[in-house]
């Protein structure tokens, strides 16, 4: 890397189970005014701007082009849109910040779940030829997979109802968590998982604000530097997998240099029990690691957004001096298919 890039500012949304009377650019205006804010700039002052949703939860074509309006497109602005997680909007951001381009970026995601059956739209990620005709949702995969380390001795069901406490709890001093504190593990869903196990439906956005160099230095007290990112995938089809493994994330780990020295804090996306399980195995992450100080996916879990909540979350913890080395995690697709790790440090107190 030629250049160091560091997150400024991180603004979010009070994560919600409907937030029916808000558009999308309603939800996502009061974010994007917070994080300008936070950094001192206009929506002028960006040299790139990066988002990520689906149109697939919008129920439309082109969605993203109506929160463009919202960010102010006129005059014209240097603009990208990735159909993933804001965490690889953020990705793109950070490429473009490297070539010198730009000195500044914005990048900002949301979703909202509330208006359908999210179990039933994730079911389009699937092979269309031989998985997505059977209709197998993303609960019921999740199932499979913690099925499997069940069998394996990895896990079982008293230590995931464990863990979703552990996320939920942390979450109580969350302001924006949908799910805060006890949380019932209710009935099963899919058996082995139960409702407790699962994340939350909600609706939600996120944004952060990156900068480069001494431009970082100036918007932000102690900036959240990037010292390395890299996403990586499974292959799609699920029958050639070991659900019990994520050899994506290791690697993503690796390449992003996260296991050249320990983390204090890790901010993992997995929406399901289950699968903090595999991700805590292939990052290394010991008990003397905070993970999910937030609450993570299963206290809040807006699609598209939980990413770069989770990279947002990281960076704030190191904004405030609460974190020295902190890892971020980002997921799409069934069962831990497509990984994203980021390291991010401040600067030596």
């Amino acid at each position: 890397m030629t250049r160091d890039i560091a997150v400024v500012a991180f603004a979010q949304t009070d994560h919600r189970r409907t937030s029916d009377e808000h558009s999308e650019v309603e939800m996502l205006m009061p974010v994007l005014h917070d994080v300008l804010h936070q950094a001192g700039l206009k929506t002028a002052d960006i040299g790139f701007t990066c988002s990520g949703s689906s149109d697939y939860l919008a129920g439309r074509a082109f969605s993203f082009t109506l929160a463009l309006d919202g960010v102010g497109a006129w005059p014209p602005i240097s603009e990208s849109h990735v159909e993933m997680d804001g965490a690889w909007a953020l990705y793109e951001a950070w490429t473009k910040l490297l070539t010198g381009d730009a000195d500044t970026a914005l990048v900002y995601s949301y979703g909202k779940s509330s208006p359908g059956s999210v179990r039933d739209v994730l079911t389009r990620q699937l092979d269309p030829y031989y998985v997505a005709p059977l209709w197998p949702d993303s609960v019921a995969l999740a199932a499979l997979q913690a099925q499997a380390l069940i069998d394996a001795g990895e896990t079982d069901e008293p230590a995931l109802a464990a863990i979703g406490a552990r996320n939920r709890a942390s979450a109580a001093s969350n302001p924006h968590a949908q799910l805060r504190g006890s949380v019932p593990r209710g009935d099963y869903l899919v058996r082995p998982l139960r409702s407790g196990d699962c994340p939350p439906i909600g609706d939600g956005a996120a944004a952060v604000i990156l900068a480069a160099g001494d431009r970082a230095r100036r918007l932000c007290a102690r900036p959240a530097w990037i010292r390395g990112i890299d996403h990586r995938i499974e292959a799609h089809g699920l029958g050639v997998r070991d659900l019990t493994d994520s050899p994506s994330t290791r690697l993503a780990a690796e390449q992003a240099g996260a296991f050249e020295r320990p983390v204090d804090t890790a901010e993992l996306h997995a929406p399901f029990t289950s699968q903090e399980v595999v991700l805590r195995k292939v990052l290394r992450l010991d008990d003397n690691v905070a993970v999910n100080p937030s609450g993570g996916a299963l206290a809040a879990n807006p699609v598209m957004a939980a990413g770069l909540l989770r990279i947002g979350e990281a960076a704030a913890r190191v904004h405030r001096g609460d974190s020295d080395r902190a890892l971020a995690h980002a997921t799409s697709g069934p069962c831990l298919q497509q990984n994203l790790v980021a390291v991010l440090e401040g600067d030596p107190r």
